[in-house]
């Protein structure tokens, strides 16, 4: 598999994005070829040779042709839709707009469609995010990953007068996701860089393991302190088998509580969204013992977890800290016992079946029900999974 890694030192504007793709080996040429199924017409789109900091890039620049209207979402679907461009970069074009309009419409507290793009919705932006997309097509990328955001501060002109850096859009889109430096005073991170990259990363942080084939600069506008290029490395996935994602990890010690009340705070972790939830004995200070709290929740999950913990715990503090996650690939199958339908989860890596295991909630159900051993009804499960797997492929266990 195909991917790309976007090192965003210096931020990440559309027309970075753009050069970093075709300094990396992508024909402009055959780019205005894959953006003339677009109907859209007045710019032209050029690419340069610059350096920064002795570094060599590439510096794109969209021109527009006389004024532009206004347009508001449904105009630029309208356009996407319309356009003969290939059904997957559609599909992604529509979202990262999608998302454009509606950190600009929680901004500015209007509904998404009337929502004025302004220089976000003009010609060279539908280019850059059309032509990001298409371009990472074009070489073949099949997934998309991104390192943490450098972002920068102070003032830009916008449509609406000076506006704070990142502009408030780009704090919008990069909700959950890994960023830093607020310490140059420009604007690193545009929201078209940040939708084009929020819409397309799988994650943020390192990449996978792969196999570096082609490396990209795309230049930024301004002279930094440092280089102001986004790095683009293209190459095939080592097939290691593993899902990858981030979670947070969040711990508290507690030793003012009763203990009869730690499982109804698991059950309330769980039904917040944890993934896991888990108790461990420690020594505290003074001698005395206590219970360390852990648990293991996604970004999103983060709020409603935290207000559990804080509500149902005596804790008055909690630690978090970010840990990568590999995982199994799973599935889960429903197998016919003598005793009633099983959830099963089967895990592989690289196709291959690494472990089976029968639900036990549906297997403590039936067993009540049916009158039998718990371990019964498991194993029933257990065989008639094995089964299936057997017959579905070769060296299931």
């Amino acid at each position: 598999m195909k991917i790309a890694y976007f090192e965003a030192f210096a931020g990440a504007s559309g027309n970075m994005i753009l050069g970093a793709i075709l300094d990396a080996g992508l024909e402009l040429e055959r780019l205005q070829e894959g953006l003339r199924a677009l109907p859209l017409t007045g710019y032209t789109i050029s690419a340069t040779k610059v350096k920064k900091r002795g570094i060599a890039g590439t510096f794109v620049d969209v021109k527009v042709e006389g004024p532009q209207e206004e347009r508001r979402l449904p105009d630029i679907e309208r356009i996407i839709l319309e356009s003969a461009l290939p059904e997957r970069v559609k599909t992604l074009s529509l979202k990262a707009f999608r998302r454009l309009a509606e950190a600009e419409a929680k901004v500015h507290n209007i509904p998404v469609e009337e929502v004025h793009f302004h220089e976000v919705g003009a010609v060279d932006a539908i280019v850059d995010v059309v032509g990001s997309i298409l371009g990472l097509e074009l070489l073949g990328v099949e997934e998309v990953y991104v390192s943490p955001l450098h972002l920068g501060y102070g003032m830009v002109k916008s449509a609406h007068g000076l506006l704070p850096v990142p502009a408030p859009a780009t704090m919008e889109l990069i909700k959950g996701v890994p960023v830093y430096g607020w310490d140059v005073e420009a604007e690193l991170l545009t929201p078209t860089g940040a939708a084009i990259l929020t819409t397309l990363a799988c994650s943020f942080g390192s990449p996978p393991p792969f196999k570096l084939e082609k490396l990209g600069y795309g230049a930024g506008f301004w002279d930094l302190p440092f280089p102001n290029l986004l790095r683009l490395g293209i190459g095939e996935k080592e097939a290691a088998g593993y899902e990858e994602d981030y979670v947070t990890v969040l711990e508290a010690n507690i030793d003012d509580m009763n203990p009869q009340w730690f499982d109804h705070l698991m059950e309330r972790l769980l039904e917040a969204g944890a993934l896991d939830a888990y108790l461990s004995p420690i020594q505290m200070k003074k001698g005395r013992p206590g219970v360390k709290l852990g648990v293991i929740v996604q970004e999103e999950k983060l709020g409603p977890v935290l207000d559990a913990i804080f509500r149902e715990s005596t804790t008055i503090g909690v630690r978090a800290y970010r840990a990568k996650r590999w995982k199994l690939e799973r599935e889960e199958i429903p197998v016919l016992t003598p005793f009633g339908e099983v959830k099963v989860k089967v895990a592989r890596r690289g196709g291959q079946i690494l472990n089976i295991a029968p639900e036990y909630e549906d297997c403590r159900k039936l067993a009540k029900e049916k009158g039998v051993a718990l371990k019964e009804v498991y194993q029933a499960a257990l065989g008639e999974a094995r089964k299936r797997m057997r017959e579905c492929q070769d060296g299931a266990i």
